[in-house]
């Protein structure tokens, strides 16, 4: 449990540096970086994980969903104000499944950054310096917004999500 809530927290100090790199780029089409909107944890047993989540922490938990377009099958999880995705993999080419098969007891997955107003002028600017995305274009994301991630080898190790709100 203690590396959970240190990797809360590294997640929540990662965000803070981020909105901080942001703030001193001054030359970029009009977009803001926001708040936490979730961590999102790979879990090999998402009955497990659930059942942690609801019956040992007593966080709301929703009912699973699968996501087949994105490979996942997703709970989402509330801790007061604080939001956790557990994912779990839907079907062998899912890219949970990959990330299961390096790290065989699940993880930290990714965090998700709210993008205010702009995530394509967002998109634009974060690609300007020298920093690559997953795909060419903002997809769908479990939410139901836009969303893209950013490549881990330019962020410190850490898969990064922005989603439009």
């Amino acid at each position: 449990m203690a590396t959970t809530s240190f990797r809360i927290g590294a997640a929540r100090l990662l965000a803070r540096q981020w909105r901080q790199l942001h703030s001193t780029v001054s030359n970029h089409k009009s977009w803001n970086t926001g708040k936490v909107n979730h961590i999102a944890i790979a879990c090999p047993d998402l009955d497990k994980a659930t059942t942690l989540y609801r019956d040992v922490l007593k966080a709301k938990v929703s009912e699973k969903q699968a996501m087949p377009e994105q490979g996942v099958t997703i709970v989402f999880v509330e801790l007061g104000d604080t939001k956790i995705e557990l994912l779990h993999p839907l079907g062998e080419k899912s890219p949970i499944a990959n990330f299961l098969e390096k790290n065989k007891n699940g993880g930290l997955h990714h965090i998700c950054l709210e993008v205010v107003d702009n995530i394509s002028a967002a998109m634009e600017n974060i690609k300007s310096q020298k920093i690559r995305t997953i795909t060419e274009s903002p997809s769908i994301g479990a939410h139901g917004k836009p969303v893209i991630f950013l490549h881990p080898k330019d962020c410190n190790g850490v898969l990064i999500e922005l989603e439009e709100v």
